[in-house]
């Protein structure tokens, strides 16, 4: 029950932080971010001795997930004048 229990939990995770994405992060950063923590932890799961393939893969989805919501990701874009600069939530141009 207890392994039932640390599944559920994980996919819990993984879905909710997909779902509503954190910080103005965009749906298919958060899903791109999955997915690479999902396969980093089914390879885990794969070697390491105990963890099964698919509950790697369950906590490195929600590992993945977690990460790409808290982790500063600005896009940047271009003025007329060439210099890089990014637009937070309040409408601001900030330049690098």
């Amino acid at each position: 029950m207890k392994r039932f229990s640390l599944v559920a939990g994980a996919v819990a995770l993984s879905v909710g932080l997909t779902s509503a994405p954190v910080a103005a992060q965009s749906a298919g950063q958060m899903v791109k971010g999955t997915a690479i923590g999902a396969g980093a932890g089914a390879l885990a799961g794969a070697v390491l001795p105990g963890v099964s393939t698919g509950n790697g893969a369950l906590i490195g989805a929600a590992g993945g997930a977690l990460y790409t919501a808290i982790k500063k990701h600005h896009h940047y874009y271009r003025d007329s004048r060439g210099r890089r600069y990014y637009i937070d939530s309040h409408g601001y141009r900030h330049y690098k």
